[in-house]
């Protein structure tokens, strides 16, 4: 088994809370996620289709619904200390964990494979190397970074680049006006034609595409002390992050944008135009943001797919073999021309994540709701875990769905999650409760 079933004793809460996190080392250990070159790139798109105000709106509405969701998802985290995999099977039981945890794996390794390519072509573009040699350092820096633990470096790691990170931004953005101008009208940039009607809405469903930072908050959140579960909530999870992560990386990105003179608009234009401008001070930006944000994306590959090993060789240490399949996975994705398909496949799998969300939400939710669990549900579990796994099956069809009708596709994200929250909540077994958690008293 990946893990004991969440029935079995586990640790009192003193010594689980003497052997997670502080709340500063958990912060900047999770804080590495908010330096994606992608959050810059997505947010100068939405502002290139749907003009910079809509774009604007539509991402501070995402900032607010992330900190109110990933809340819940982190108290609960927190709270339990168990895992995505963990949660999964209480959900859908043994079958639906491991398609949950199969999805995140390879959405996890996904993002590794697009971010580390960008620190390649960076090394690339500036070395000289080979492609195929930049990307075997980046595959041995990432793999050799989380190696060293998430709770022994990786908080004291991102704590040093996060200044580098921000002041290197302000810095590239500086530089982009001093070379190239004030670009003046870009908050009322809109493209040619005028403004589509609803960009806002088009620009906030989007975001609800990469929902898998609520599953990367949940396996983060768990090794948070109990005591800090108000203080990551509101700061660590919260609005804080997300104001740096998708705000502050919006108005830099569309800025350079709608400054530097790229003919295309992609993570590698923008990787390309940093190294223009910068030189080697934009070779090493690049590297500190990238890998950041890939401790995160390296370390949950990593771990799911350990979790995954795991149910067929229980009882055997398999995070050694996770890591060596995840550098070798990553590797060969890179090094081939498979982009188009990943991203692709990174469409089906956010839906699958977004109906995930919305039957984990509505359990947690119904579990806060309840003064007392009951004594024991053993004989209600499969009841609960195919109702369950009936609401994220049929969630994720209609998502599916409405994903392929062109006057309906930006709806399928949205709808997906309040049809798994709703049907989680309406099936029989659905608001039952698992044994051995109480819930939360916040």
């Amino acid at each position: 088994m990946a893990s004991p079933p969440i029935t079995e004793h586990r640790p009192s809460e003193a010594q689980e809370d003497a052997d997670r996190m502080s709340r500063s080392s958990l912060m900047m250990a999770w804080w590495a996620v908010l330096s994606a070159i992608f959050y810059l790139v997505v947010a100068a798109a939405m502002a290139r289709s749907y003009g910079t105000a809509n774009a604007l709106i539509g991402i501070v509405m995402s900032i607010l619904v992330y900190s109110a969701i990933n809340a819940v998802l982190s108290r609960f985290a927190q709270r339990t200390g168990l895992t995505v995999a963990e949660f999964s099977r209480t959900l859908f039981g043994r079958l639906g964990a491991l398609v949950a945890t199969l999805i995140y794996f390879a959405t996890a390794l996904y993002y590794a494979v697009f971010e580390g390519y960008v620190m390649a072509l960076a090394l690339s573009h500036q070395s000289g190397w080979p492609m195929a040699l930049t990307t075997l350092v980046v595959v041995i820096v990432g793999i050799a970074l989380i190696g060293a633990g998430v709770q022994r470096f990786l908080d004291r790691f991102n704590a040093w680049l996060l200044p580098v990170y921000l002041l290197g931004m302000l810095a590239a953005v500086w530089l982009a006006i001093d070379g190239y101008g004030y670009p003046e009208g870009w908050l009322t940039r809109v493209p040619e034609g005028g403004a589509p009607a609803f960009g806002w809405w088009h620009t906030f469903t989007y975001y609800m595409g990469i929902w898998v930072l609520m599953m990367f908050t949940f396996d983060y959140a768990r090794f948070g002390k109990d005591r800090d579960r108000r203080f990551h909530a509101r700061i660590t999870f919260g609005l804080p992050f997300y104001a740096l992560a998708f705000g502050f990386s919006a108005v830099v990105g569309i800025l350079l944008d709608a400054t530097l003179p790229t003919a295309g608009l992609s993570e590698a234009a923008i990787v390309m135009g940093l190294l223009e401008l910068m030189g080697l001070a934009g070779l090493v930006l690049v590297w500190v943001t990238q890998s950041r944000i890939n401790t995160a994306n390296y370390f949950l590959a990593t771990s799911n797919l350990a979790s995954l090993l795991g149910q067929w060789r229980p009882g055997k240490a398999c995070y050694g073999l996770a890591m060596a399949l995840v550098a070798a996975l990553a590797w060969a994705l890179m090094s081939a021309d498979v982009f188009g398909y990943l991203l692709t496949a990174l469409a089906y799998q956010g839906i699958f994540v977004v109906a995930w969300v919305g039957v984990a939400l509505s359990h947690i939710l119904s579990r806060a709701a309840r003064e007392t669990a009951p004594a024991s549900v053993e004989e209600d579990e499969s009841v609960y875990r195919l109702a369950g796994l009936g609401a994220w099956a049929g969630a994720c069809l209609v998502g599916v769905v409405l994903m392929h009708q062109p006057t309906l596709a930006s709806f399928s994200a949205p709808a997906t999650f309040l049809l798994a929250f709703t049907l989680s909540r309406m099936l029989p077994g659905g608001s039952i409760n698992v044994a051995g958690l109480s819930p939360s008293r916040d």
